[in-house]
């Protein structure tokens, strides 16, 4: 792993749920019955085919992106192993991921995409040094975006029956992302639960505010980091950012960094990264 200190290699190493975005719940009812071992994975797999057609997904779409797909034992088992990580104090939380080693590589990519990082404050108002800390806790800046096949990871948690409406819908929507033509679906790997690209975004998030920020045709959150940065500027000005405003506990756009991950800890922890990497901390 290129950068042990990213926030994927730490949750990782404790067999943990990474920083995962909105889970949108809400789907219609399950048309495919879901499962509880893999027994009934084929028969459940030929229904949701059915019923993503009915959706308005393409047949080739569908049939190219869920071609290859398998039950997967060992995301069951990284969802069954999600732990308290998140209940640690902000210190120990925090003192694990805001190291000396990533403000210092962050702080040399925010001079290296200065002009990028400009332009995107001043389309979405949110500061580079925020989106730069996403980045950083995310993937170790890009080190890590994770190696599981997208559509296995999320069919196997579309199946399951723990959450299986939540990642029905990102299933659709993960489809729907190679039908719009921004991925092919071999191109599609991130992590465990499905997010996708350098700032970790579900399928659903994806679909909602990836950009084309460098214009070049296509909305490439995994190779393209302009794009990456961009979408995530995107996302946290439609989830309220003020511009202008503060970013920590109790300042106006702590609601919003929220909105990227519930848990305080790690909301607190992207806000005094973004400090240090602004040199208003060490």
């Amino acid at each position: 792993m290129a950068d042990p200190f990213s926030k994927l290699a730490f949750m990782k190493a404790l067999g943990l749920f990474p920083a995962v975005l909105c889970l949108f719940a809400g789907a219609p009812a399950l048309a495919a019955q879901c499962g509880a071992d893999p027994s009934g994975f084929r028969a459940w797999l030929s229904d949701f085919k059915e019923e993503a057609a009915s959706s308005g997904v393409s047949r080739p779409v569908i049939e190219r992106a869920l071609r290859d797909v398998s039950y997967d034992k060992r995301i069951i088992a990284r969802d069954r192993g999600q732990g308290g990580v998140f209940k640690k104090s902000f210190e120990d939380f925090s003192a694990r991921l805001v190291t000396p080693r990533r403000v210092s590589r962050g702080k040399a990519l925010m001079r290296r995409h200065a002009a990028l990082l400009g332009k995107i404050e001043r389309q979405y108002g949110v500061p580079g040094a925020v989106v730069v800390a996403i980045w950083g806790l995310e993937t170790g800046y890009g080190a890590d975006n994770g190696r599981f096949p997208i559509f296995s990871a999320v069919a196997t948690l579309a199946y399951d029956c723990r959450r299986a409406e939540t990642f029905r819908a990102e299933l659709l929507d993960a489809l729907r992302i190679v039908e719009r033509g921004d991925m092919r679906p071999e191109e599609m790997r991130g992590d465990w639960a499905g997010e996708i690209g350098q700032t970790q975004l579900l399928p659903s998030s994806y679909l909602l505010y990836a950009v084309d920020f460098n214009a070049d045709g296509t909305r490439d959150l995994i190779r393209d980091t302009a794009d990456a940065l961009a979408s995530t500027a995107n996302f946290l000005q439609a989830k309220g950012w003020r511009r202008g405003e503060g970013f920590e506990e109790g300042q106006a756009n702590f609601a919003v960094l929220l909105e990227w991950n519930k848990a305080h800890v790690y909301a607190k922890t992207i806000a005094r990264l973004a400090q240090a990497l602004s040199g208003e901390t060490e």
